[in-house]
Order: structure tokens, then C-alpha cells, then sequence
């Protein structure tokens, strides 16, 4: 599902997120379905929850834990929606949409061909976390996108 170049590299990387869930040991299964996360490290808390994990998908290292409020890790209430997203870069977006769906990914879009030249399609998991899953379709020139952009947002 993920491009050749995004094997997974011994080079640590500059960023790293991580992510505080519901339910961690869940959200790992899902990704592991829905993008392919290959799981690197668990560390279980004394009662029973996820105290930390680390995971790949593609060359990016993601963390994740249980809410643990005394540490200020916070999850999102259910049915709450993350106000950042995620994106991966894909081979296929229909096969990398169809699989996330498969895993039980909430459909936010469609794949659809962009004006920048990706298409794309947005999915939800089950935490509240959006997911952009984008194929490079073409290449756009800088010039190029701002004509499109204007012709479809006009002015």
C-alpha cells in the first residue's frame, strides 16, 4: 500500500508524533488493518492500559498511550473529531481507501482527483483522528495550480 521510498528507515526522524487514545491496543489493531503500521514497541501499564507504544507506517514513527489525566494525556470524548489530520502517501488511493474502509474507517471523502494534481480520499478512525490517504496523479506547476485554484474558487 505505501510507496517503495517509505520502507522503514533505521535514521531516526526529526518529528515524531503521539497519539492519546481511548483505547490504544484497539487503534493499534485498526492501524495496523486500515495503514499497514507495522507495531515496534508496548510498554502495558500496572493497570492493565497502554502506557506508551511506538509504530510505523511507511518512515514515520507514531507514539501512542491510553488517557492517563494525571500525566495530562488526554483522549478525545467518542464521536469527537481531531482538529488536525494525518496523510499518507500512497500507491493507490482506491486500494489504500478500500482497505482503511475494510478496517472500519469512517468515510469523511471519496477518492477524487485534485486541482494540485493528488487525488485523495479522507477517512476517520475510530479515535477521532483523520487520516488524508493521497496518490500523486500529476505533476502541477506552481503556476499551474494557482489558474486552477482560481477557476475553481473563482475571483
Amino acid at each position: 500500500m505505501l510507496d517503495s521510498h517509505q520502507e522503514m528507515s533505521s535514521e531516526k526522524p526529526t518529528v515524531m508524533i503521539s497519539l492519546t487514545c481511548r483505547d490504544s491496543a484497539a487503534a493499534l489493531d485498526f492501524y495496523t488493518r486500515a495503514f499497514g503500521a507495522k507495531e515496534l514497541f508496548r510498554l502495558p501499564s500496572p493497570n492493565g492500559c497502554l502506557a506508551h507504544a511506538e509504530f510505523m507506517i511507511g518512515n514515520s514513527l507514531i507514539f501512542m498511550s491510553d488517557a492517563a489525566p494525571e500525566v495530562s494525556a488526554h483522549a478525545m470524548e467518542k464521536g469527537s473529531q481531531s482538529s488536525c489530520s494525518f496523510s499518507i502517501d500512497v500507491e493507490n488511493c482506491d486500494e489504500a481507501f478500500a482497505q482503511a474502509k475494510a478496517a472500519g474507517a469512517e468515510v469523511i471523502s471519496e477518492p477524487t482527483d485534485q486541482f494540485y494534481g493528488v487525488r485523495d480520499a479522507q477517512v476517520k478512525d475510530p479515535e477521532g483522528y483523520r487520516w488524508y490517504l493521497g496518490q500523486k496523479v500529476e505533476e502541477v506547476s506552481a503556476e499551474e495550480m494557482a489558474k486552477r485554484a482560481q477557476a475553481l474558487f473563482g475571483g
